[in-house]
């Protein structure tokens, strides 16, 4: 049997052996060679001369911080959420630096679209000091302390913030697939070096664009220089040869160009010949007529097609013939054409590439963001600035698959998990949301205080209750919508054997008369392993009894999860004869040495090979 060691995803290594893979000749007794790497990739690196790089205070503690492992976990709390058994939403509480390295054994290269909303460091906003000793300890001390901003005083102002977002992003690029993308709103302040991070931390050539949103009418106090109505947003593929041609909504103004209808429904008639002085056979070619007159473009002009792709738009009802004195066409005999051509552009096949000026008519303005809120909320304003839910409805229909995984660690009011619900409402979509937020405390004299809010992840959690009961009371429980969530919140680990502060893979549990930490239930520990072993939190989860013993099993019998003691071979028999793929018992569940002996080739017997104990 094997023993598992508690601790989540070493990216370290997983780095080391892909590159082991692509490059073996590099390695020389399991050590990288620099050298002989650079000339695999034909890289000749003059050292003599100084490369661009961008260096602050902290950067190298900022690195390890990113490859650093954890043993923290992520505890269930069922009564906090909503619909559990049916929902694949995931709400996290904690620090989300530390919830992101939990994460990466379970969301490696799984998510297809990160959106965050950082500090923009505008000295006003709070941001954690990390240290490379941090871990979930120091963060729920800290959470006992008042958070306090990053002001100009400190000296290291914009050293601290780049500190505070380095391994943040470094660890969301392990989480995206090798299709997915990140969308980073920034402001001014740090738009500079936010750039340049990800152009290291992504690569410069996994660039896509700067998005600039009109965010604001400018009202308020009067500034001395400009006023500032803008934000701006960083895109970042995590492959770009693996990305397909991104698509946009079209504004209201061009939906209303959609005016005929015809069993496709709405569409609109797009020349079929415009001009262009190109000489391209492939599109000069005869079209036939309804009154049998074949006709092809004057000289400076072509079709839109060539004959192949013509010839199926023909088939498929979708070219107009109009009849006109006069147009872009000539018959075959040289004279001018009765008719012009016409090809349908049905609404549901309208796209286009999206344009970096965010178009304001669709996503609107912060202020209705807030009216959104308040809304809910009978009127208090419990949250401030919060993102509009059409502006990220916006992004989701650019950057978002049919189904698939989309996330943002800097949650705040959970805009993005209310705009996740809409959006899959609208779209018929079923892309399930992860949301982190860090449990900061709420003034008791603010709106959210006065409401009695402690903090601001529960402000977030009822946004998606109320967001989500509207949604259903407007268009009716018939409709297929997840509006749950699943709520877990960081902590240490739930055995003592784990404890990051005394982690020692060779120190048995048996030296501990209980492995479980004071407070910890079962279920805890089953969720545990389910990060440990890199599986989705969204999993359905069955508690049963079988011979008396609780038994949990993961993904209808995937695997299995007893933590009863005393187990007999009877015990494990019924166990094994439910053939799961994995299984996972304490090391001192067992009743006698005997049991313990012969189970595994018991297990074995019915085909269960991955038998682990904790």
């Amino acid at each position: 049997m094997e023993k598992m060691n508690g601790k989540t995803f070493d990216s370290v290594n997983y780095k080391y052996e892909k590159l082991k893979e692509l490059f073996p000749s590099a390695f020389v007794e399991s050590k990288v060679d620099l050298d002989k790497l650079r000339e695999e990739i034909g890289l000749f690196v003059n050292r003599e001369n100084q490369e661009y790089e961008l260096k602050w205070p902290g950067k190298s503690e900022a690195i390890k911080l990113a490859q650093k492992q954890t043993t923290a976990t992520l505890r269930p709390s069922k009564y906090e959420s909503k619909d559990w058994d049916q929902t694949k939403n995931i709400y996290i509480e904690g620090d989300n630096l530390e919830v992101l390295r939990v994460l990466q054994s379970s969301y490696n290269n799984k998510v297809d679209f990160i959106y965050i909303d950082p500090p923009y460091n505008t000295g006003k906003d709070f941001i954690y000091k990390d240290n490379y000793r941090d871990n979930v300890t120091s963060y729920m001390n800290r959470l006992e302390n008042s958070l306090k901003s990053n002001t100009i005083l400190e000296g290291r102002f914009h050293s601290n913030w780049l500190n505070f977002m380095y391994p943040r992003l470094k660890i969301a690029r392990n989480l995206l697939n090798e299709s997915g993308y990140i969308f980073i709103s920034i402001g001014d302040d740090e738009y500079s070096n936010l750039k340049k991070i990800c152009d290291e931390i992504f690569g410069e050539f996994n660039f896509i664009s700067t998005t600039i949103w009109n965010c604001s009418t400018g009202g308020g106090i009067r500034p001395k220089f400009f006023t500032s109505t803008h934000e701006y947003g960083l895109v970042y593929a995590k492959n770009i040869k693996n990305v397909q041609q991104l698509n946009a909504p079209l504004s209201k103004e061009a939906i209303k160009l959609y005016t005929k209808k015809d069993e496709e429904g709405l569409y609109r008639e797009k020349d079929f010949v415009f001009r262009n002085d190109s000489t391209n056979d492939n599109q000069k070619y005869f079209i036939e007529c309804p009154d049998g007159t074949k006709v092809k473009p004057k000289e400076g002009y072509i079709y839109r097609f060539i004959k192949e792709t013509f010839d199926k738009a023909l088939n498929e009802n979708k070219v107009v013939f109009k009849k006109t004195n006069k147009g872009p066409l000539v018959t075959d005999e040289g004279d001018q054409a009765k008719w012009n051509i016409y090809i349908k552009k049905h609404l549901g096949d309208a796209t286009g590439a999206p344009t970096s000026i965010i178009p304001r008519d669709q996503v609107g303005i912060y202020n209705n963001g807030t009216r959104v809120v308040q809304d809910l909320f009978d009127g208090y304003r419990v949250f401030q600035n919060p993102k509009p839910i059409e502006y990220l409805k916006y992004l989701l229909s650019i950057f978002a698959k049919k189904e698939g995984i989309v996330m943002d660690f800097f949650s705040g009011s959970a805009s993005f998990g209310h705009a996740v619900m809409e959006h899959n409402l609208e779209m018929g979509y079923e892309n399930q949301f992860i949301l982190v937020q860090l449990p900061e405390k709420i003034n008791d004299e603010s709106d959210a205080g006065k409401m009695g809010f402690k903090s601001i992840c529960d402000v977030g959690k009822e946004r998606l209750n109320r967001s989500g009961k509207e949604i259903i009371q407007r268009v009716g429980n018939e409709v297929q919508l997840d509006t749950g969530y699943r709520v877990f919140k960081l902590d240490e680990t739930n055995l003592k054997l784990w404890n990051e502060e005394t982690f020692d893979i060779e120190k048995s549990l048996l030296d501990f008369i209980e492995p479980l930490k004071d407070g910890r239930a079962q279920e805890d520990v089953v969720y545990e392993i389910i990060i440990k072993f890199g599986i989705d939190l969204a999993i359905p989860v069955e508690e049963k009894l079988i011979e008396g013993k609780r038994i949990y099993s993961i993904g209808m019998g995937y695997l299995l999860i007893c933590l009863e003691r005393d187990l007999t071979l009877e015990h494990i028999e019924k166990l094994a004869k439910q053939q799961p793929a994995r299984i996972v018992f304490y090391d001192e569940g067992f009743k006698d040495d005997t049991v313990r002996t012969n189970a595994q080739q018991i297990l074995k017997k019915y085909g269960v090979e991955d038998i682990r104990v904790i």
